[in-house]
């Protein structure tokens, strides 16, 4: 599966579940430990749990290992390391909190709307 391909298939999955506020930071040439972080986030545990569970199993489908997923049973943060990608699935009270947005301000946006219409 290519790059493409993989933010695809996540951006669907997350979407699929009705993950608010998706965005995609280009870490290339910035981050050491992935290429890209995709950040969302739900509004109640229940469904941060369901986005976070649909991305594992879109993962299994095309055999795609999820190195290490951390944060499910609270809810509020789960990070899914799928290598050249990591996952942030917030509960929407966590993501202004912690807004990794403005922390890794000087990452490139990548347009998702094509994905998303």
């Amino acid at each position: 599966m290519n790059e493409q391909e993989l933010i695809e298939l996540v951006v669907k999955a997350v979407d699929d579940k009705r993950a608010e506020d998706i965005m995609m930071l280009d870490m290339k040439g910035i981050s050491l430990v992935a290429d890209y972080f995709l950040i969302c986030h739900g509004n109640s545990e229940k469904q941060v749990q369901a986005i976070a569970r649909e991305i594992k199993d879109v993962a299994a489908e095309k055999e795609i290992n999820i190195r290490r997923m951390e944060g499910f049973d609270q809810a509020r943060w789960v990070l899914v390391d799928m290598g050249d990608m990591v996952v942030h699935v917030f509960h929407r009270d966590e993501r202004s909190y912690y807004n990794l947005e403005k922390l890794w301000g000087d990452a490139p946006s990548v347009d998702l709307n094509q994905i998303l219409s």
